[in-house]
């Protein structure tokens, strides 16, 4: 695994408003993620919650999991998690598709339990992808530019 992996800077304009201890636990999912599957692709969005997303592929359609932040949290969503064997119930939600294990502390991810959905998670993107991908191991930006603030 790539362990030095940088934070994209439009990210980390965002990620640096959060509180450290929020910013820290981002920080070990994220290398958490990558140590699982290295060659994700890494989406960056800025909407409702700062968000990476991580896709076997340059597309959304093709991601396994995600790591938004909100002010006081962050969850680890699974973008279809409806459709990934879940043999612990660790996933909560109500949406069509997405599914979630809220994430306070180390001990919510850190298992056997939440690595083998992660990889079922990756299996279940790499075997409904339409196109075999271009690349792998990018981080790609769709966060909007800021324009200086004239405070």
């Amino acid at each position: 695994m790539n362990k030095n992996r940088e934070i994209h800077p439009d990210f980390l304009y965002f990620l640096a408003l959060k509180e450290p201890d929020l910013i820290d636990l981002f920080k070990d999912v994220r290398n958490y993620i990558l140590s699982i599957y290295p060659d994700s692709n890494e989406l960056l969005y800025h909407t409702h919650a700062l968000t990476t997303v991580y896709s076997i592929s340059e597309k959304l359609s093709d991601a396994f999991c995600m790591i938004p932040i909100y002010t006081n949290h962050l969850n680890l969503g699974f973008n279809k998690g409806v459709l990934i064997d879940d043999p612990h119930a660790l996933l909560t939600g109500t949406g069509k598709l997405i599914r979630h294990i809220p994430i306070t502390e180390k001990g919510d991810y850190q298992n056997d339990d939440v690595e083998n959905l992660v990889k079922s998670a990756i299996n279940f993107a790499i075997n409904d992808m339409d196109k075999p991908s271009k690349s792998s191991g990018k981080t790609i930006s769709k966060i909007k530019k800021q324009l200086p603030r004239n405070d």
